[in-house]
């Protein structure tokens, strides 16, 4: 099966907020490390339930969201453009991240506007995409499918993803989506859990390249490029 790779937005996996968050999800991207018991009064089993896609996918903000690779494109080719990319650009201060819905799923989400997060994030989408392999007929229909606008279709079409550009919403999900008998439990559980690092601002100050072996496996974050350095 064909393995995907995703260039992401993920804090130091040292930090509070990635451990935090590795804990909630029950899963860290960066070694597997899986985690057991409650999490701020929600049951681990009813927690799992709630976050199998977030847990899949990691801890994360997606600026090019996950693909296979072009023919004759391989890792470290795209490892040598995120190590080409990443020193031309400065960190960017995000601010304190806050809890939000996101049509019906729990993220921490930026608060207010940042128009220099939207031009880096569309920075992202357009450099990497030669190494984008295009998407299948089959994935296609199944995004186009899930009730996008016509200018969301446009942007699949042309960059495999309908929400860049003007349609980028940074968030970090916590949850996949929600329904009214658990949003507020959790919603709860979640401001309790991530009380303390909410009140640290966050600085953008990487692209974490995660991957994923094959279709439906956990991806794994297999390497951190540092905005504004050299390798």
């Amino acid at each position: 099966m064909t393995e995907r790779f995703a260039i992401y937005f993920a804090p130091a996996a040292t930090s509070n907020l990635w451990e935090r968050a590795a804990t909630w999800l029950g899963r860290d991207a960066s070694d597997g490390t899986l985690f057991d018991g409650p999490v701020a009064g929600i049951d681990r089993d009813r927690l799992l339930n709630l976050t199998q896609s977030a847990n899949r996918y990691g801890f994360h903000a997606t600026l090019k969201a996950p693909m296979a690779l072009v023919d004759g494109a391989s890792e470290a080719d795209l490892r040598a453009a995120l190590a080409e990319f990443a020193p031309r650009h400065r960190p960017l201060d995000l601010g304190r991240l806050k809890l939000a819905s996101l049509q019906g799923f729990l993220a921490l989400m930026v608060d207010g506007d940042n128009e220099s997060l939207q031009d880096f994030a569309a920075h992202v989408v357009e450099d990497f995409d030669p190494l984008r392999a295009p998407m299948s007929v089959r994935d296609r229909s199944a995004r186009a499918g899930k009730g996008l606008s016509e200018r969301q279709i446009e942007l699949l079409d042309a960059y495999g993803y309908p929400y860049v550009f003007e349609e980028f919403r940074f968030h970090m999900t916590l949850t996949d989506r929600l329904e009214e008998a658990d949003a507020r439990d959790i919603a709860t559980a979640a401001a309790t859990w991530f009380g303390p690092v909410l009140e640290e601002p966050v600085l953008l100050d990487r692209l974490s390249l995660f991957h994923e072996q094959e279709a439906g496996k956990p991806f794994r974050r297999i390497g951190d490029f540092k905005l504004g350095e050299a390798a």
